[in-house]
C-alpha cells in the first residue's frame, strides 16, 4: 500500500503503509500538514530508490550520525548548542539530509575549512575528520556506505620539516607562577583566569555562564550545554565562593569587561581577554600562559592530588555517562571535595578584586607596578579608568 499521513490526537502526523514491501511506520515531527505531506513524498521516493539501488542509496549522514550516538559513540564535535544563541552545530547539521553516497573527499575537506576557518590542521582532525570517518566507519559496518579510505591533513615528515612552536596554553603550570601572572591584570580579567584556574571549565563554557546557572550555597555551577553538547555540573573551589556569591547577586552574565559589558562568545576562537593577557606578559615577564594553561593546569595538579581519573573527567568534562546526564544539577561531595585540593595562594584567595569583584571590575591596572588604579569617571560616565 502507499504510504498515507494520519494525525494523532497530539496534533502530530506520522507516515504509515509500505512500498515495494519495505513497511514504514514513524512520526513527521510536525503537526503542520504541508511540511508533513513533504515528508511522505520525500520518504516515499527513498524507499523507490532504496529498493532500486539499495540502502546505500538513501541513508543520509545525519541519520548515520544519530544511529552513532545511540550506539555509544561520543557526541562531541557531532552535534551541540552554540552557547551564544542556543542553535544546533556540529558535523550533524553541515551534512544535515546529505545522502552518504553524495559525500566524497572534496566534500569533507570543505565542511572541515567551513566550520573550522581559522584553525591549525590538528585541530580539524581531531573536531572533524575523527568523528567524520569514525561515523563514517560505524555506517559501513551497517551496509550504509562502502568503504573508504579518506585522506586527513598531515604533519610532513622526515628531516626537512620543521618543527612547530608549543602553542601557548598547552602546557600546565605551577599555581605560584599562575597568581604571579594574574596579579599583573586588571581585575575583570583577574576574575575570569581565576575562576578558570579552580574550575578547570573551558572559556567558551565560562563565558557563557549568567546567575541563574550558579548555587554559591551548593557551590555547584550547571552548564546547561558545553562542548560536547551535553550539559554538566562543575564544583566550586571553597576559593571561588566570595567572588561567584557577589557576581550571583548582580545577576545577569557573570563575567563582563572593565566596561561592564559580558564577553562575547566566539565559536570558531578566543581572543576576548587578548588585550589583558598581553599586558600581564609584559608586566610580569612570564610568556605561555592563556586561558587554557588553566584547563591543563587543573587537570594536571588533581591527578598530582591522587584524585580518581573518572572524578577528574567528570570535573573537565570529559566523562559523560547516563549517570553524569542525570546529576547535572545535583552537587556531587566527591567532585567537590576533588576540586578543593586544587593549590590555595593565601595572597590570591585575599586579593580585594576577588574578595569584591564587583567593586573593583572597572578599574585599570597600571603599565609601571602591579598595583590598581582608583576608578576616574570617562566624559560619558562610564567609569573606566585611565
Amino acid at each position: 500500500m502507499p504510504l498515507i499521513l494520519k494525525k494523532r490526537e497530539n496534533g502530530y502526523y506520522y507516515i504509515r503503509g509500505s512500498v515495494r514491501g519495505i513497511p514504514v511506520f514513524e512520526s513527521t515531527r510536525t503537526r503542520d500538514e504541508e511540511i508533513a505531506e513533504r515528508a511522505r513524498q520525500a520518504r516515499e521516493d527513498d524507499l523507490i530508490e532504496q529498493s532500486i539501488n539499495g540502502i546505500k542509496a538513501v541513508v543520509t549522514f545525519d541519520q548515520a550520525a544519530n544511529s552513532y550516538v545511540e550506539a555509544g559513540g561520543p557526541q562531541e564535535h557531532i552535534l551541540r548548542l552554540r552557547p551564544s544563541d542556543k542553535t544546533q552545530v556540529g558535523l550533524a547539521v553541515h551534512f544535515r539530509g546529505v545522502k552518504l553516497k553524495d559525500i566524497g573527499q572534496a566534500e569533507l575537506d570543505a565542511a572541515a575549512k567551513k566550520l573550522f576557518p581559522n584553525v591549525r590542521d590538528t585541530t580539524r582532525n581531531r573536531q572533524v575528520y575523527t568523528p567524520f570517518i569514525a561515523i563514517w566507519n560505524h555506517a559501513v559496518a551497517n551496509k550504509w556506505a562502502i568503504k573508504h579510505e579518506w585522506r586527513r591533513p598531515r604533519v610532513k615528515k622526515g628531516t626537512t620539516a620543521v618543527a612547530a612552536a608549543s602553542r601557548s596554553g598547552t602546557l600546565p603550570t605551577s599555581y605560584e607562577r599562575a597568581w604571579q601572572f594574574i596579579s599583573a591584570m586588571s581585575p575583570a580579567p583577574a576574575c575570569v583566569m581565576t575562576a578558570l584556574f579552580y574550575t578547570g571549565m573551558r572559556p567558551i563554557e565560562l563565558f557563557a555562564l549568567e546567575a541563574k546557572d550558579v548555587s554559591v550555597k551548593d557551590r555547584w555551577i550547571t552548564l546547561q550545554s558545553s562542548k560536547t553538547g551535553e550539559p554538566r555540573g562543575v564544583p566550586m573551589h571553597e576559593m571561588l565562593v566570595p567572588m561567584f556569591d557577589a557576581l550571583v547577586k548582580r545577576g545577569g552574565e557573570l563575567f563582563r569587561d572593565p566596561r561592564n559589558n559580558p564577553y562575547p562568545i566566539r565559536e570558531d576562537g578566543g581572543g576576548q581577554i587578548k588585550s589583558a593577557i598581553k599586558g600581564a606578559r609584559k608586566r610580569s615577564g612570564i610568556q605561555g600562559i592563556s586561558p587554557y594553561t588553566a584547563r591543563h593546569t587543573v587537570s594536571t595538579q588533581l591527578v598530582m592530588a591522587g584524585v580518581h581519573p573518572h572524578i577528574k573527567d567528570q570535573i573537565l568534562g570529559h566523562a559523560v555517562t547516563e549517570m553524569s546526564r542525570l546529576y547535572t544539577q545535583v552537587p556531587q561531595p566527591a567532585l567537590i571535595e576533588a576540586i578543593n585540593k586544587l593549590p590555595t595562594i593565601a595572597d590570591w584567595a585575599g586579593a580585594e578584586w576577588l574578595l569584591e569583584p564587583v567593586k573593583w571590575q572597572r578599574r585599570l591596572v597600571r603599565n609601571s607596578r602591579w598595583k590598581i588604579t582608583k576608578s576616574v569617571q570617562s566624559p560619558a560616565g562610564s567609569g573606566i579608568t585611565s
